[in-house]
């Protein structure tokens, strides 16, 4: 690595899991191939040999079952880490996930409190055809009760897991499955963020974009692109999903008066579509465009290569809606 505080997101991540056991004997990961295979992303790997076979569980594939027991154990005072290989198959766990999780602390009357938290990957752009490709995000960001975050940088992939076990309430956490590879230097000085807020990674005079996870690298080079031509724009990592950072949205549109919202999940029913809804309640009359939204193409997300890039949001697709703001406003 050229920088020698450089790590990759999946090494974040790892950390991050780490720093969370050695912190708190009552924390514990449990999911398929988390132990021997050292996880589907390799982001488990060494902590079986570091930590034994009573903290690092290896499951069944069986969804349901397996994120039912981390739900009961955090009701039981323990703190899990519960990986999921994929959000396509946290499906099978919707029941646990939606009717337990996000409902024991309201329907007990606050007598118990259910700390778990849920990984899972999300996304695509690595050909692994639809049943491992989508993005349900947006689905458990419509969900009471629930916390839900999408780190997009190295930084946020490495510190909100801290955060989020200390969390008295379910955390799902969704990490893009392209940006496992992706490396950036982790500053020394930093040992925790902020899993409330929104983050500015860009600011601008001419447009806001607003997106999370993958969308962020994606967004930022649009962002480069489109100052070639003149035209400034910023860049709003969402980070939480929920709830919403509806401030800092509003505050950077209200500045800007041009939005775009990339978003890798379908347009229908999007978080996008409660990103407008949002803004037009609440910023309608400082806009001078239409709001626009990048999104998925309305199909399951295709195995071949070619078919996949064309279904996914990519620069150019950011690019050309913010030119549209801009330049036919």
């Amino acid at each position: 690595m050229s920088d020698a505080n450089a790590i990759t997101y999946r090494e974040g991540c790892r950390q991050a899991i780490r720093a969370a056991l050695l912190a708190d004997d009552r924390c514990f990961v449990m999911g398929e191939d988390v132990g021997k295979y050292g996880g589907c992303y390799a982001v488990t790997k060494g902590l079986l040999e570091e930590f034994g076979p009573n903290r690092i569980i290896d499951t069944p594939l069986a969804e349901n079952g397996f994120v039912g027991i981390g739900i009961g154990a955090a009701t039981a005072g323990l703190r899990p880490i519960v990986e999921i290989m994929t959000c396509n198959f946290s499906l099978l766990a919707l029941d646990q996930i939606v009717n337990n999780a996000a409902t024991l602390a309201h329907m007990s009357g606050g007598q118990f409190a259910v700390p778990v938290v849920i990984r899972m990957a999300t996304g695509g752009g690595r050909q692994l055809a639809a049943q491992h490709s989508h993005s349900f995000e947006g689905w458990y960001a419509h969900i009471p009760g629930l916390k839900v975050l999408a780190p997009a940088t190295v930084e946020d992939a490495r510190h909100m897991l801290a955060a989020a076990v200390a969390d008295p309430n379910p955390v799902l956490i969704f990490e893009h499955v392209v940006l496992y590879n992706e490396e950036a230097p982790l500053d020394p000085a930093v040992t925790e963020v902020d899993i409330d807020k929104a983050r500015c990674h860009r600011t601008g005079k001419d447009l806001s974009i607003v997106t999370y996870g993958m969308g962020l690298k994606k967004s930022l080079a649009a962002a480069e692109q489109l100052a070639a031509d003149g035209i400034d724009a910023e860049v709003i990592d969402l980070r939480v999903l929920r709830p919403l950072d509806d401030a800092t949205i509003v505050e950077s549109v209200r500045r800007t008066h041009r939005c775009v919202i990339v978003d890798e999940g379908w347009k229908s029913g999007s978080l996008s579509a409660e990103i407008s809804a949002r803004l037009v309640e609440q910023a309608f009359h400082d806009l001078d465009a239409p709001i626009a939204r990048v999104c998925s193409r309305e199909v399951p997300v295709p195995y071949a290569a070619h078919l996949e890039e064309a279904t996914l949001p990519q620069v150019s697709d950011i690019v050309a809606a913010a030119r549209r703001l801009v330049q036919g406003s």
